[in-house]
């Protein structure tokens, strides 16, 4: 199943707190327990503005239906076709 990148524009993500974070990821929960197991969510990076998701679903529209249901942005969606490591390099 593709395994995609989301860019989620969010001004002052990286100064959101626990609490702030765990609010967004229990939304994020809560419409992938809606949506069935065909989406999954793998691990996100916040950053000063910006927080990065990994996901793995069928397709780039259930990504943008779950950011719609959840009042996520989706700025940008980029389907991840290689992940390369210091290992790549032996």
């Amino acid at each position: 199943m593709p395994k995609y990148l989301i860019e989620r524009e969010i001004p002052g993500a990286g100064k959101l707190t626990a609490e702030e974070l765990r609010g967004i990821s229990q939304q994020s929960c809560s419409v992938l327990n809606r949506l069935g197991p065909g989406i999954q969510w793998v691990q996100s990076y916040v950053t000063g503005d910006t927080i990065y998701c990994v996901y793995i679903a069928p397709s780039e529209a259930l990504i943008r239906q779950h950011a719609e249901e959840g009042g996520f942005p989706a700025n940008r969606i980029s389907e991840i076709t290689a992940v390369i490591d210091p290992a790549t390099a032996g």
